[in-house]
Order: structure tokens, then sequence, then C-alpha cells
């Protein structure tokens, strides 16, 4: 039998088991130490992220952190909040810069759908990156697998 729950409402997530409506977050800001660790382990070096001459160039004000910097929030969240998540679905559209040193980013990932698979649970969640309060930096959705409900009690 398969369980399904769609979201109607909105609360934050004050419970140990994820609901509908559940929305849970992280803030953070990247420093340029974060760019150039990035930078190694991806080999992406491009120095739109790395040189304030050629930020400019291309018309920013600052060096703007790499949106998949700043997208690697959501799985984060995700996984602090429930070990053995496994990321299944990421889609993501990039609205507004976020900068070094600068912007405060708030991630966070809703739940709208719930559905048991098994002994799993495939959960579907709005994310969403504010940068310096309600601005939008990115959004989309995200879809993991997770072995339970229940939240890590150490978050």
């Amino acid at each position: 039998m398969s369980v399904m729950r769609r979201c109607l409402s909105y609360r934050c997530c004050s419970l140990n088991t994820l609901r509908c409506g559940d929305v849970l977050k992280q803030a953070r800001i990247f420093s340029v130490s974060d760019i150039n660790e990035y930078s190694k382990l991806t080999h992406d070096h491009n120095p739109l992220h790395l040189d304030l001459e050629c930020a400019r160039k291309a018309g920013f004000i600052h060096v703007p952190v790499p949106g998949m910097l700043v997208a690697s929030l959501f799985p984060r969240i995700i996984a602090s909040n429930f070990a053995g998540a496994v990321y299944v679905k990421q889609s993501l559209e990039f609205k507004t810069p976020v900068f070094v040193g600068s912007d405060e980013v708030i991630a966070q990932v809703q739940a709208i759908n719930i559905r048991q698979v098994k002994q799993r649970f495939m959960v579907k969640f709005v994310t969403n990156c504010f940068k310096n309060g309600d601005t939008v930096a990115i959004s989309g959705e995200a879809t993991p697998m997770l072995p339970t409900l229940e939240t890590n009690s150490t978050q």
C-alpha cells in the first residue's frame, strides 16, 4: 500500500516527523575560501568567480558565487536532516547572483508531497534560496528518497 500526502498548508518543521508543509532552512555567507575550494574540487576555474576585474567586465559589482555552490545547500539541508537520503531529482532556476562575502543566503526546502514507496519515502520539496532577506536567488524543486520521515535529533 502506498501513502500519499498532498501539502496544502505551511508550517515550520517543529516536530520530529516530516509532514507536508514543513520547512527546513539553513543560512550561509559564502567566502572567497569557499569559492577556491569549490574551484579546486570541481575543476571549474571560471575567472568570473575568481577575479573581481573579470566579474566587473561581465557587469557584476562583486564576484558572484557559482550558482551550483549556492544550490548545494539544498542537498545539504536534506541530508543533514535525513541520514541515508538519496537524491533522485533536482531542478534549478538561477534568478539573481549571490555575491561573495556580502550576501547572506537563506536556503529553504518545503515538503509539498510525500509518497511511501515500499519501506522508503519519496518526498518532493520546493527549494528556494533567498539573499539578504526576501530576494529569490535560486528556485526549483528537489526529490529525494528518504529512509524515514523522522528528522535527525541534532538539528
